[in-house]
């Protein structure tokens, strides 16, 4: 075999181009075989850099590339297929080419073959070259409550107030749409659900939604809406934020942005949202406690959520406190408790959850407490609401879980951990407690009970170990 190819050069010279290729095929298979054993490792190193690059990506909730995701499909199957040759070939090694009598025939098929899969993987190895630092992109995630429809009830009621909603926001003459009512008539809610439908029925490509409040942040405000429309604002002048927001909705066909619980006029062009003329596409669909709020807000189509009625109640009360109350024992007393409530979602989800497997002696004790509500005057909040929610207040174990939730009330909506530490020691709320350690570990089970406390009572409050928010800590706090 050896004195064969030596002779073989001189020979091979008199051949076409052609010839000469299909020939190496047969002469060069060994060498062929081990580019393409060199050139599998490489790819093999390739592919895992980017697969390192897309599960970091992914831990960032990035969306990976679609060529990238394709390429390591071709990959896989590359590296899959090439693998099997090389060990069929490894086989086949010895016949073909340590023999006495040596297969050519195959000895040149194999030469090809090797040849024509080391091109094939160089040229995925090139590919990935060109991926740059491209390989994955943002995404604007779909908030949670765009896509449960867990705690809204469809009460017969409020149907039509539903639907008249959805009809103005059909309407291209209108473009800011109100909705008011006492707290916890349940305003929030309805939108939420009118947001919903209005995504189902693809009315708009994208929902923003943003808490106002009693003492309106703007910064806060645009931070919500720009993280929302997937915009970064590194800008600290809030008239040039404005104009970045302005700018990126301009640029949405059809979006609804939801501005909920204002207390008072909010110039919209402080926060940069166009509307009416300056984008036909953007509606608005705000929630108040009063109606001359929204009319100074430039809302002509306003719809007043009302009380539910008796039967209404008592299904949700029923509902949030458990089968007990068809006790004949209770019955008469909780259905007394459900009507002290007087018709609010609020009071009834509320005092319902807090007195859950009570016994009788306490529901007629509650019952009492709720006909005897405080004197003092909240604006925009019933004397039920009040009484409902200082009934659950008292339902909180201990004093130190009560003064650690009034210490929430007092914060912002997004609460430091670190914060309330620092708050909670200053107040002295940990009695007995000597290292600063001990006191950490009880601040967090404090607030992971007054978490679950919450979150019994209405939609989940966001939480982690150092950070949480409190909005939904307004079912039981009236600031």
């Amino acid at each position: 075999m050896d004195i064969l190819k030596s002779i073989v050069p001189g020979v091979v010279n008199c051949l076409s181009p052609h010839a000469q290729r299909e020939f190496s095929y047969w002469y060069n298979s060994g060498a062929n075989f081990e580019n393409l054993k060199a050139e599998l490792d490489r790819l093999k190193d390739e592919r895992e850099s980017i697969q390192r690059r897309v599960s970091e990506a992914e831990r960032k909730s990035e969306k990976i590339e679609e060529k990238v995701e394709k390429w390591l499909v071709n990959v896989n199957k590359s590296i899959e297929q090439a693998a099997k040759f090389i060990q069929d070939e490894e086989k086949a090694n010895e016949r073909c080419l340590m023999g006495l009598f040596p297969n050519w025939i195959t000895c040149y098929q194999n030469g090809k073959k090797a040849e024509t899969e080391k091109e094939a993987l160089f040229k995925l190895r090139e590919e990935a070259g060109r991926f740059d630092d491209r390989i994955s992109y943002r995404t604007i995630p779909e908030e949670i409550w765009l896509k449960s429809h867990k705690g809204y009830e469809a009460f017969e009621s409020r149907r039509s107030t539903l639907e008249a909603i959805k009809n103005a926001l059909i309407d291209v003459d209108v473009s800011i749409i109100g909705v008011y009512g006492m707290g916890g008539i349940g305003k929030t809610t309805l939108v939420k659900k009118v947001a919903r439908q209005a995504m189902e029925d693809k009315l708009f490509d994208m929902v923003v939604f943003s808490e106002v409040s009693q003492i309106p942040d703007i910064k806060r405000i645009q931070q919500e809406i720009a993280e929302k429309l997937g915009l970064e604002l590194r800008e600290e002048v809030e008239s040039r934020r404005a104009n970045r927001i302005f700018e990126r909705l301009r640029d949405e066909k059809k979006i609804l942005v939801v501005l909920d619980n204002i207390w008072k006029h909010l110039d919209l062009e402080t926060v940069g949202i166009p509307f009416g003329e300056d984008h036909k596409g953007c509606k608005l669909l705000l929630t108040a406690r009063d109606r001359s709020v929204l009319l100074k807000m430039g809302s002509k189509d306003n719809f007043l959520i009302n009380n539910l009625n008796d039967e209404e109640a008592w299904r949700l009360f029923k509902m949030m406190a458990g089968d007990d109350v068809e006790n004949r024992e209770l019955k008469s007393t909780a259905i007394d408790v459900a009507r002290a409530c007087g018709g609010l979602p609020i009071a009834l989800t509320t005092v319902a959850k807090a007195l859950r497997s009570k016994s009788l002696h306490e529901w007629k004790n509650s019952l009492r407490e709720l006909r005897t509500p405080s004197m003092v005057n909240f604006e925009g909040v019933s004397a039920e609401t009040y009484s409902s929610i200082e009934l659950s207040f008292n339902h909180l174990k201990g004093e130190q879980l009560k003064k650690i939730f009034l210490l929430c009330s007092l914060m912002d909506n997004r609460i430091l951990t670190s914060d309330l530490f620092k708050y909670s020691m200053g107040l002295g709320v940990f009695k007995g407690v000597n290292k600063m350690e001990d006191a950490r570990d009880k601040l967090y089970a404090l607030v992971h009970a007054l978490v679950h406390v919450t979150n019994n009572f209405n939609d989940k409050i966001e939480y982690n170990s150092s950070v949480f928010s409190q909005k939904k800590l307004s079912i039981f706090c009236v600031k």
